[in-house]
């Protein structure tokens, strides 16, 4: 009985409060009404913020004022989960589609891709960033240039391409002008930080975590403070300053922790990389393992997951613990495959050590050692012969692929040699092209909409654009070459696809590809250079986009091929 009147109370206390509340909105108009919200937004009172978007959205649906509306359908969806926050957006989808002016629909593109990025679905992020840019570039809204262009930048330096990043912020950190407001521009210095500190501009992002924290927005506000104690704590532990990382990134965790922000988790895996780097492994055991915890609950990951799940199975590896060696491989595989999907590519290394075929074959060998282990003295001798067998198997497979991948790059050698000295009789210096283009089996099939003289001009500015090797470039997109050119996307497609018998992304490739087994035969100086070298030298924004390309065209490997040149040269 108790009980059932104390929540009566509390019921009736909510709605006194609510009712308070909404008396008091009832004096503020629409720009009072947005600034309290963001007040109580930031602050995390989501109670206090639902109570006044509710307001805001019956106050304008009363007024029957459009845009007003829409703006009250933007403030519901921000205080909802997933599920209910997109029905908001699609609400202000409907109210906008027929809105005259420079704000929508890109607007609700940009609002939409920061929530599936809230919720980790970086694809659609993406994809929703990327019409919101396209429809602001044509209605020529430089705000929603800018909020689309910070968007990507937000996203590229999740993925981990903070050079990139770092360039969009620092131009509008720079150059915002009335583009951007007080919070927006400290999140924007908030990301130069962490970028710089990413690439190792230790200096530059020092200046600019100092910066934040001397600001009267900042010294105001209590999430950014914490902010930039994280982004503190990170150069900390990027200098070895392990102690003063751990002392303020233990001050960041206390705070996000305790609104429930997944910042915490990226605070945790600082700390459990200070302790890692103390070799206290039982302490950074323990925050990597909370990360786990929180991961479990909200399917929110990270690209640094994939180091958190390799210190764990290594751990308990080396502790002979193999039940949590089991659980940890299944969050990993798990987090794995989420994250595959999410990019591109994973990080070189964890690849190495970890790829997926040799854990699932752990996993198996695991499970079957527990749940035979009564038996195990009877059966050890039988196990021990199954792994020295698969260790065998698996020894001679990967030598008979590094015989094949040695055979296909002499090969390509030879070849390169021997169109060389062809190409260098008949005097012509054009980039070898080891493969011939595929051709097209049907002139019939194919559907012309390019005029002829059309054709043999866009013919002519791609040999050009061969022979002068353009292609080299970084950041060259079919959008781009068809400006540089003059001509249209679709008819440089055309001709590409059916003159080259590919499409233009295998186009570029190519190129570059036998440009590099050109260069790597020829050039000694070329073929001295690191693997990111190589790739930045050719186009390419990082080395696994290059190696990817490389075996795709080839069938081996850049290393290989160097390794195999180096030896053709010593015979």
């Amino acid at each position: 009985m108790k009980k059932i009147f104390l929540l009566l109370l509390a019921f009736f206390c909510s709605l006194f409060f609510a009712q308070n509340k909404i008396d008091s909105l009832k004096l503020l108009n629409y720009e009072e009404l947005r600034n309290k919200f963001n007040v109580y937004d930031e602050s995390n009172k989501k109670l206090e913020a639902q109570v006044i978007s509710q307001y805001y959205l019956a106050k304008a649906k009363k007024e029957k004022n459009i845009l007003e509306i829409a703006e009250g359908y933007n403030l519901m969806h921000s205080t909802e989960d997933f599920p209910v926050a997109l029905k908001y957006i699609d609400s202000l989808a409907m109210i906008t589609k027929n809105v005259k002016g420079d704000v929508y629909p890109a607007r609700t593109f940009i609002i939409k891709g920061n929530l599936y990025y809230k919720y980790d679905n970086l694809k659609a992020a993406l994809d929703n960033y990327i019409l919101g840019l396209e429809y602001s570039k044509k209605q020529k809204n430089l705000k929603q240039i800018a909020y689309a262009n910070m968007n990507i930048a937000y996203l590229n330096s999740y993925m981990g391409k903070n050079k990139e990043a770092a360039k969009t912020f620092r131009y509008y950190l720079l150059n915002s002008h009335d583009i951007t407001d007080e919070y927006q521009h400290d999140q924007m210095r908030v990301s130069l930080a962490y970028c710089y500190i990413k690439i190792n501009k230790i200096d530059s992002a020092s200046f600019f975590i100092q910066e934040g924290l001397n600001s009267p927005f900042v010294q105001k506000n209590i999430y950014n403070r914490n902010q930039y104690l994280y982004l503190s704590g990170q150069l900390h532990l990027k200098t070895k300053n392990y102690q003063a990382a751990i002392a303020e990134l233990t001050k960041a965790y206390t705070y996000f922790s305790s609104i429930n922000d997944n910042n915490q988790n990226f605070v945790l895996y600082s700390l459990g990389k200070c302790y890692e780097e103390l070799n206290n492994k039982q302490e950074a055991i323990k925050y990597f393992t909370q990360i786990d915890s929180n991961v479990k609950k909200t399917e929110i990951t990270f690209p640094e997951l994939g180091d958190v799940y390799t210190f764990l199975i290594d751990y308990y590896r080396e502790n002979g613990d193999k039940e949590k060696q089991l659980y940890y491989i299944d969050r990993f595989l798990k987090v794995d495959k989420k994250l595959d999907e999410q990019f591109r590519y994973l990080s070189t290394e964890l690849h190495q050590k970890y790829d997926t075929p040799n854990l699932l074959q752990e996993k198996e060998v695991i499970i079957n050692e527990l749940k035979n282990k009564k038996t195990f003295l009877y059966v050890s001798v039988s196990i021990l012969t199954l792994i020295l067998l698969l260790l065998t198997y698996f020894y001679y497979k990967t030598k008979k692929a590094e015989k094949e991948h040695r055979k296909i790059a002499q090969d390509l050698i030879h070849l390169i040699e021997k169109r060389n000295l062809e190409a260098a009789q008949s005097k012509n210096d054009k980039p070898v092209e080891i493969y011939e283009p595929v051709k097209v089996e049907s002139e019939t099939k194919t559907i012309k909409t390019v005029p002829e003289d059309v054709a043999q001009s866009i013919l002519r500015d791609l040999d050009n654009f061969e022979n002068k090797l353009h292609f080299l470039k970084n950041g060259i997109t079919l959008t781009s070459l068809a400006k540089n050119i003059k001509t249209n996307t679709a008819y440089l497609s055309e001709i590409i696809n059916n003159h080259k018998g590919k499409n233009f992304t295998t186009y570029l490739n190519d190129l570059r590809i036998d440009y590099a087994l050109d260069q790597l035969v020829k050039d000694k100086k070329f073929r001295s250079y690191k693997l990111p070298a190589i790739a930045e030298e050719i186009g390419y924004n990082n080395v696994q986009a290059f190696s990817i390309a490389f075996k795709k065209k080839t069938g081996t490997t850049p290393s290989i091929y160097i390794k195999e040149i180096e030896k053709s040269i010593l015979n």
